[in-house]
């Protein structure tokens, strides 16, 4: 009667077919399959879960050669074969099917798991136990849900060209950013959510303060001193004599590139002295927007009560955790005020942007999210996310912008997103103090939209950005479940004499490992 009726309305009915090889019975033609289901597989008879986790993966090989690009592909299992937390109660993992471990092996992840609900499917019977026409038992059964994959992407080497020092120069990408410079999510018709965050900002300031945009581009490369000890953390790129354009050259201001070299490490400048090789000039992709805030209130055009914003990528290396990542959006706000006032400026800045981020966190979510302005003086070094002690090492901080979320781990329920500094005096006159705010756009995106990893907002799987539309900031929905994980060790020894840099090894792991690790 089923098969009567799909007929009836023009569907093609093929019996007798093997899932594990789909193609041999579709024409070319016919092989872009939206959906494909697969309710209670089994080999048949009393196989074990061996047996049945072949089926499983031959039939998911098959299924990538027939399947459109956007497809989906349904597996019902009974409760406990899947081996997913969704299991209620969950199986140990080597007594299950294994099914997302299965499915990856084929380039699929798990995107969603529901109830299968045999009662809402109009003439459906389950039949098949022990390869019998017996039912068999479905309570607590999943239907599991899977998308494809985006491969594992490795990049090329990358050349960035800028003009820095009025001459077009070009500089090697370091390894690990190749995939991240240029991204553009700062851009007017971008709707990532870090641009959301800023333009909300921006808008909910200037009806407080005279605001100013800066728009033009900040280079990538900054060449000075950095204060502190973050030489670690940073992203060396020197320029050896040799390279150096002639006289004549940068007199006919000809626009010769200049290639930089990446340097891993900051002892390897340190070697190179000792060996005797000069280096004229020392620059680092940049790790901070303070150095331009600083510029800016220097120049003619500075204009004092007025707040000037300013936003871009910065690159520091770091430790490997989800909360920690190697570039990030910084916004940094500027304003002068009378020597006095300082805290009132404080206070008014930090309650316009408290208000903004509890605007788009209750458009968001209506769980509970509290900020905070807290003295640095307060905290322990210990106490610090990587954000934060970096920033502490970078110059002195007298406020740290706090935010607390009740859904996260309790290890990252409270980060820093924000600092607030005050200029040392040779800046200014005796009489102006100038005010400087930093914020990270992306560790506030994560909390608000729940993003539990900064991996996600860099992703070029499409599926993240399609959760976000123009404007709107959304909870931010998985579409990769229960992923498998793996843990090695790693042992080995360090020279006498030499120092363990644990930051320039994470680095190193993050880049051979395409930041999987």
């Amino acid at each position: 009667e089923s098969c009567f009726l799909l007929t009836f309305e023009g569907a093609e009915v093929m019996f007798s077919v093997d899932c594990t090889k789909l193609k041999d019975y579709f024409l070319p033609a016919k092989r872009e399959f939206d959906c494909i289901y697969f309710n209670f597989p089994h080999c048949g008879r009393k196989a074990g879960v061996v047996k049945n986790r072949e089926l499983l993966a031959h039939f998911f090989h098959s299924s990538a050669e027939v399947l459109t690009e956007e497809g989906e592909v349904h597996v019902a299992l009974c409760n406990g074969q899947g081996g997913t937390p969704a299991d209620q109660p969950r199986r140990e993992w080597h007594n299950s099917w294994q099914i997302v471990a299965v499915a990856a092996g084929a380039g699929f992840i798990l995107s969603n798991v529901h109830p299968f609900k045999a009662e809402t499917i109009h003439g459906y019977k389950c039949t098949g136990y022990r390869s019998q026409d017996k039912s068999f038992c479905i309570e607590g059964a999943l239907n599991h849900i899977f998308t494809r994959s985006t491969p594992l992407l490795y990049f090329k080497p990358m050349i960035c060209e800028i003009e820095l020092e009025s001459r077009r120069i070009s500089f090697q990408v370091p390894q690990v950013l190749v995939d991240k410079i240029n991204r553009g999510f700062l851009e007017l018709n971008s709707n990532h959510p870090v641009q959301t965050i800023k333009e909300k900002l921006m808008a909910v300031l200037s009806q407080a303060f005279p605001l100013q945009s800066i728009d033009y581009c900040l280079s990538l490369l900054f060449q000075g001193h950095l204060n502190g000890n973050c030489h670690s953390n940073i992203f060396w790129i020197i320029l050896s004599p040799e390279e150096t354009p002639s006289t004549e050259e940068m007199a006919s201001g000809r626009t010769n590139a200049i290639l930089f070299s990446h340097v891993d490490f900051y002892r390897d400048i340190d070697e190179n002295v000792q060996k005797g090789c000069q280096i004229s000039k020392q620059y680092c992709l940049r790790p901070s927007l303070l150095p331009y805030a600083q510029a800016v209130v220097k120049s003619a055009a500075f204009v004092p009560g007025t707040l000037y914003v300013f936003s871009g990528p910065v690159f520091r290396k770091c430790l490997i955790s989800p909360y920690s990542m190697p570039v990030f959006h910084e916004m940094v706000f500027v304003c002068t005020v009378n020597r006095g006032t300082e805290n009132s400026c404080i206070r008014m800045l930090v309650d316009k942007i408290k208000n903004s981020i509890h605007s788009l966190h209750q458009t968001v979510s209506g769980l509970k999210l509290n900020i905070s302005l807290q003295e640095a003086m307060n905290f322990e070094t210990s106490e610090l996310n990587d954000f934060a002690a970096f920033e502490s090492q970078l110059s002195k901080v007298q406020y740290f912008l706090c935010m607390e979320v009740d859904t996260l781990d309790s290890s990252e329920k409270c980060s820093c997103v924000g600092t607030i500094r005050t200029a040392p005096f040779e800046l200014t006159s005796s009489d102006l103090v100038v005010v400087f705010a930093s914020l990270n756009l992306d560790l506030i995106a994560m909390l608000i939209c729940r993003i539990y990893d900064w991996r996600m907002l860099w992703t070029l799987d499409t599926r993240f950005l399609r959760q976000f539309p123009r404007g709107e900031l959304r909870l931010f929905k998985n579409f990769s479940l229960y992923p498998p994980s793996y843990v090695h060790d790693v042992s080995f020894w360090v020279p006498d004499g030499q120092q363990f840099d644990e930051v320039a090894f994470h680095t190193v792991a993050r880049q051979v490992s395409s930041e999987t690790v």
